[in-house]
């Protein structure tokens, strides 16, 4: 979070900004063709949430810094998997290249802030 009090997951600004994206990724997964529903739609819609449930289980095992360090790990596979969907959308013309590049980008900064909170897990953790 770019400064203030983070109480919860909700207040990380890399949850904020994995949630805006993923939700994005839906809306613009809608327009997918059909028979990508249970491929590449699916997949996209999976991954690109499973970095923000990931954040959320990372949260609270805090306690452990072991644990935690894992669960991030978990947020930076998802969201690297989320940047390869984002390729084959744009590559199969299902998504505009500008599109997914800024979303990709979105991406990269969720992966650079979950370095960091690796990083600096014993600043996140509760002894």
């Amino acid at each position: 979070m770019a400064g203030g009090l983070v109480r919860s997951y909700r207040d990380l600004e890399v949850y904020q900004v994995a949630f805006a994206a993923a939700m994005e990724i839906f809306e613009v997964s809608k327009r997918f063709p059909v028979e990508e529903r249970y491929s590449l739609t699916d997949k996209i819609r999976r991954s690109s949430r499973s970095v923000c449930a990931n954040l959320g289980e990372a949260w609270r095992k805090r306690r452990y810094q072991a644990a935690f360090v894992a669960k991030i790990s978990d947020c930076q596979a998802e969201a690297t998997e989320t940047q390869i969907w984002l390729e084959f959308a744009v590559k199969c013309q299902y998504l505009d290249a500008e599109v997914g590049r800024d979303l990709y980008s979105n991406y990269d900064q969720v992966l650079g802030q979950l370095v960091n909170m690796i990083k600096n897990a014993s600043n996140w953790t509760i002894q």
